[in-house]
């Protein structure tokens, strides 16, 4: 299936070309110096040279000559580099062009249209033509040529042998003159050219930027080698129209040596599906970068989209995409059918996984090696993202992933997460050990209020001279109490020893050999094993003494305990009858033992109390240590979030503004103080969601202060005030454990291309205005691809034209885009390197997709721009027509 897929056509790419380049003879003629004897090894040496440096495409350009260029270009083509015929034409004046013909044009007609340029001499080394620039460049559509004005800033460049101003400017505008060549970079170029050049020169301005290139004379392979001789031009295959094109749209197609190449990112190589549904058969090859989907209603576009999505496992956002998603898979993909997608990773090497889906069983992914990663998608191709039609404005809807679109910008930061998710777990441990300490508070008060009662009544009996009668029962009462309070001691520290037991063992498995295999000091984090070893040891040591102790402590309180026991046995007679004595008297005996045992029972929890409250504002001090820290890295996030909105607003000047309000979105707070308080609470909630400003730690302390605290601060009814104070104190910790998210503001620049900004919010703008205002964002620097059906549904073309797709063109070098469309504006003006045509074929009910091969390229293919003018433009007839009636 791979080999299927490389062997499909991915549409245009760059092609390194030298389209000056000389023959031995023309060497040799204009006596220039030379290291070959013969022709065959200057052919020879020229063409290896060239394939060394990755040159595939060569003009052979000698003056007014196209007869013995034969050898050179035949040596050329059998090493597999493509050939434009062609020749160096000297024009009336002095100018000198390049003419450079299809590479399938035969030699005799290109030698005819050097005699119809009027030789004087043929003999002469560099002969005149009897043409001027004008009409030389005004047989070029006739001729079927593309003409570059050859080495501008050098004698018999255009600006050298044209010295009126006004001949120049018309040469330099003429519309059939599309290309120029420099030696260098144009920041190199003489200062009175750079501006013209840039087209910022206004007596040189032309309708449309001239193409720069480098193609200085090649006299041998050195000259190649030495720069200045060569450039890059984008095309799908080298051909005449591939070079039109290529000049048409410079900033697209054309990089010279010195530009910076593209940059590495990660990308869709291929898909296919297998078995069943409508894609059945259908195999993609993707270019690395612009590649559009175009094809009448029901061709499969939609399908190829959703596709995607499902062998990443990506979920739609919206509920309407959702149910679109799910219809497509069952109904148009089906069940039983595999998606198979190839992905070319280069971070953090170069490497290609294979992503497997067979509907509707889980995606799968593969190595190199056909082995199955415990990965998943989304782990190989991380930021990918991909909308179906209408979802951009589903999406637009949602203010919490409208903030995580702007997370995109933000550097990713394990360590922040970890911290964060550190800081949650505590401060909600704190809130429980603060309401189980309160909790134990709450229960030592209870238990103590009825002490001073039993205590007065405990004293009418001592009143009463029972407390002597029963002398010997009650220090066995105040004995016990003590033998209690002594195994209740013990209980924490039973507690501590167990979990020490349990969290001794220390895992070393990082510090083994293999772990620690070629890094630095290695023989020191070695050792790293005995320092834990010892650790654990000591811990188990510790812990076995505390067990031991633990154990003794135990058995001695026991035996304390049978000695009062024996002693309460042998005083039982003792106490019986002195029970009977009271009798007698009408006293309940066993009524003082019972008060005796019960204050006895309570007197520890005195102290009990102080300990825990002590406790208490050791746990609060730590709390407010905590919510600090809690606060701190909510405010790092929101910083970060910040900083990213002014880099996008930064980046897209006159276009978007983006903001964040921190905290703004209240509806956690608002579902808190609903579940907790009880009642009704709907003043309070439109109170607190109103402000323009929130605090989390002032509404918590204003909770604890109470009622009267909420209605002045807050606006709270006193109500609802009072409900809500009464659910202290966990409510006011609650509130400040929240991480309220972030509101992201986008505001689009509606007014007209260069008037002044006209800002207008998102909520205020029609829906293609809110999925341009999107589109802004997802189009702005991420590395993985960005996948979009139809966008053009939600937006005005005068957006796509002037603000997506030059946005598009600059962001395609550094991501890949999958697009499908029915508006032209995205693949033409985008100039898409692959555009793919879809149709649909076969009977009703069992109909499926075709996707041939020869609408499968760039513009520059003729089968494929003839498919794109049909079905993006209505056919020729129907794009003129609307040209006349616009008068363009």
């Amino acid at each position: 299936m791979l080999d299927e897929l490389e062997k499909l056509p991915n549409g245009s790419r760059f092609y390194r070309c030298a389209f000056q380049v000389n023959t031995f003879e023309y060497v040799t003629r204009h006596n220039h110096q030379t290291a070959f004897a013969d022709e065959d090894s200057y052919n020879r040496a020229l063409v290896e040279a060239c394939l060394e440096l990755g040159i595939e495409v060569i003009a052979i350009a000698d003056h007014y000559r196209i007869k013995g260029t034969e050898k050179l270009a035949g040596a050329a083509r059998a090493a597999g580099i493509v050939v434009f015929p062609a020749f160096e034409a000297v024009t009336r004046e002095g100018v000198h062009f390049l003419c450079l013909f299809d590479p399938a044009m035969p030699p005799d007609t290109v030698q005819a249209r050097i005699g119809a340029c009027g030789i004087g001499s043929e003999t002469a080394p560099s002969p005149l033509g009897d043409l001027n620039a004008e009409s030389l460049l005004g047989n070029s559509q006739k001729w079927e040529m593309q003409c570059i004005a050859a080495h501008i800033a050098s004698d018999g460049g255009l600006f050298r042998a044209l010295q009126g101003g006004q001949a120049r400017g018309a040469i330099w505008r003429h519309e059939e003159l599309a290309a120029c060549a420099i030696p260098g970079p144009v920041d190199d170029a003489p200062e009175n050219l750079r501006a013209i050049l840039r087209n910022e020169d206004p007596a040189y301005r032309r309708d449309r930027p001239i193409s720069v290139l480098n193609c200085n004379d090649v006299k041998g392979p050195d000259d190649l080698r030495a720069g200045g001789t060569w450039c890059l031009v984008k095309m799908t295959a080298p051909t005449l129209e591939g070079l039109r094109q290529a000049f048409l749209d410079p900033g697209s197609r054309i990089r010279l040596a010195s530009d910076p190449g593209p940059e590495e990112h990660v990308e869709f190589v291929g898909m296919a599906w297998e078995t069943e549904g409508f894609l059945r058969g259908c195999r993609l090859h993707f270019n690395e970068n612009l590649n559009v989907l175009i094809g009448g209603r029901g061709s499969g576009k939609s399908t190829v989209i959703e596709s995607i999505r499902y062998v990443l496992g990506l979920e739609p956002v919206g509920e309407d995409a959702k149910k679109i998603h799910a219809g497509i898979i069952s109904g148009v993909v089906k069940s039983g059918t595999k998606i198979s997608l190839l992905v070319q990773s280069y971070q953090p090497d170069r490497r290609r996984f294979l992503i497997e889906r067979t509907v509707p069983d889980p995606p799968r992914v593969f190595d190199e090696n056909g082995d199955v990663m415990k990965v998943t998608p989304l782990d190989i191709v991380r930021g990918v993202t991909v909308y179906g039609q209408n979802e951009l404005a589903e999406l637009a809807r949602s203010p919490e992933k409208l903030t995580a679109l702007l997370y995109r910008f933000v550097a990713p930061d394990k360590g922040w997460q970890s911290k964060y998710q550190d800081s949650h777990t505590k401060l909600a441990q704190s809130r429980r050990d603060i309401l189980d300490c309160l909790s134990k508070i709450d229960k030592a008060e209870d238990q103590l209020a009825g002490l001073p009662g039993l205590t007065e009544t405990l004293d009418r009996y001592r009143e009463a001279g029972v407390e002597e009668k029963l002398k010997s029962r009650d220090a066995i009462v105040r004995a016990e109490a003590i033998i209690q309070t002594a195994r209740e001691s013990v209980t924490p520290l039973q507690e501590l020893s167990d979990e020490m037991a349990e969290t001794a063992a220390i895992d070393t498995e990082f510090l083994s050999d293999e772990a620690l295999k070629e890094l630095p000091v290695e023989k020191q984090l070695k050792s790293l094993n005995g320092t834990l070893a010892r650790l654990e040891a000591a811990t188990r040591k510790a812990q076995g003494a505390i067990a031991a102790a633990i154990t003794t402590a135990e058995a001695e309180i026991q035996t304390v305990a049978e000695a009062v026991a024996a002693e309460k046995t042998s005083t039982q007679a003792a106490y019986e009858a002195a029970l009977r004595e009271l009798q007698k008297q009408k006293i309940d005996g066993n009524e003082f033992i019972r008060l005796r045992s019960e204050i006895e029972r309570l007197s520890p929890l005195k102290g009990q109390r102080t300990t825990l409250k002590s406790k208490l504002k050791g746990l609060d001090q730590k709390r407010r240590n905590e919510l600090a820290a809690w606060e701190d890295i909510k405010r790092e996030r929101f910083q970060k979030l910040e900083q990213a909105a002014k880099k996008v607003s930064r980046a897209l000047p006159d276009r978007l503004r983006v903001t964040v309000r921190y905290g703004a979105d209240r509806v956690g707070l608002c579902d808190l103080i609903k579940k907790k308080p009880g009642g009704r609470v709907a003043e309070t909630v439109a109170a607190l969601a109103g402000k323009d400003q929130l605090s989390l730690p002032a509404l918590a302390a204003a909770c604890r202060k109470g009622a009267a605290a909420l209605t002045k601060e807050f606006g709270i009814p006193a109500t609802q005030g009072e409900r809500i104070a009464a659910a202290a104190p966990e409510l006011p910790m609650l509130i400040e454990e929240l991480d309220l998210p972030h509101v992201t503001e986008i505001e689009l620049n509606i007014g007209p291309d260069k008037a002044p900004p006209e800002w207008r919010k998102l909520g205020d703008l029609s829906t293609g205005q809110k999925a341009t205002a999107l589109l802004y964002l997802l189009l702005l620097e991420a590395d993985a691809p960005l996948v979009l059906d139809q966008p053009e549904d939600n937006l005005d073309n005068r957006f796509i034209s002037e603000g997506i797709v030059p946005k598009i063109r600059t962001e395609k070098r550094r991501r890949q885009f999958i697009f499908s469309t029915h508006n032209a504006n995205i693949p033409v003006l985008g100039d898409a390197e692959l555009m793919i045509g879809m149709r649909a074929v076969g009977e009703a009910g069992d109909g499926h997709a075709d996707i041939p091969e020869e609408f499968m390229g760039s513009i520059d293919k003729k089968s494929v721009a003839a498919l794109a003018e049909e079905i993006l433009e209505g056919g020729k007839e129907a794009f003129m027509t609307r040209r006349k009636k616009y008068n363009f």
